[in-house]
């Protein structure tokens, strides 16, 4: 299996920050998404932060983010990138880009075949793509709800204009497969490495990064 890098998403707590980097995770992800059982605050990102080493990309996951929370977030802790996992439109993700000076992740939901446009047309503005499941119509989250969805529609489409990143419903006994039909090179996770929502298992984030070896 080719080198994969893997995101942990969601971290809550220093001792989860300590075990994901000692795993080998190369991007750790933040939310700030109120609604999401693995919220933090900007001053509690500030905390997690610093227990991140040298070399391990600190993200900061956001939701059709306002300015001022932009604002606080970047101010209170410094974020290597910002993920945008709403419904922003291209010209938001190129002026957060501008604003902020930060790489910028777009999150593209698929569910079919029609929703792989957007990827081609997010590919303009954002520097990195987070392909996830789409979230169900009546889902209270945008994502980290464990659902996968047909990685088939992946395959053969690895050489997209910017790097790429598989999410949905991954875990330590899916990713491998997962890695193997959509040729995905960064792989990210959430809910699949926790034992309670919001609460993440050191032993299932060094098992599921162990898998990806």
């Amino acid at each position: 299996m080719p080198d994969v890098s893997v995101k942990i998403c969601g971290l809550t707590a220093p001792d989860h920050v300590r075990a994901a980097t000692d795993a080998g995770a190369r991007y750790l992800g933040f939310n700030f998404f109120p609604k999401s059982p693995r919220y933090v605050t900007p001053q509690q990102a500030a905390e997690l932060t610093a227990h991140v080493p040298v070399g391990v990309a600190k993200v900061a996951l956001v939701v059709n983010a306002s300015d001022d929370l932009l604002d606080s977030i970047t101010q209170a802790a410094p974020f290597d990138m910002l993920q945008l996992h709403g419904s922003e439109p291209v010209d938001r993700v190129r002026d957060v880009k501008e604003r902020y000076g930060l790489p910028v992740m777009k999150v593209i939901g698929v569910a079919d075949t029609e929703d792989l446009a957007a990827i081609d047309t997010y590919s303009e503005v954002a520097d990195q793509l987070l392909i996830d499941a789409k979230a169900p119509k009546t889902a209270v989250l945008p994502g980290g709800n464990g659902l996968a969805f047909d990685w088939r529609l992946l395959a053969g489409r690895k050489y997209w204009r910017k790097p790429w990143m598989l999410a949905g419903g991954l875990n330590p006994k899916n990713v491998a497969e997962a890695i193997r039909m959509t040729g995905a090179q960064q792989v990210d996770v959430a809910s699949g490495v926790e034992n309670a929502p919001g609460v993440k298992d050191a032993a299932l984030m060094r098992a599921f990064i162990d898998a990806v070896r």
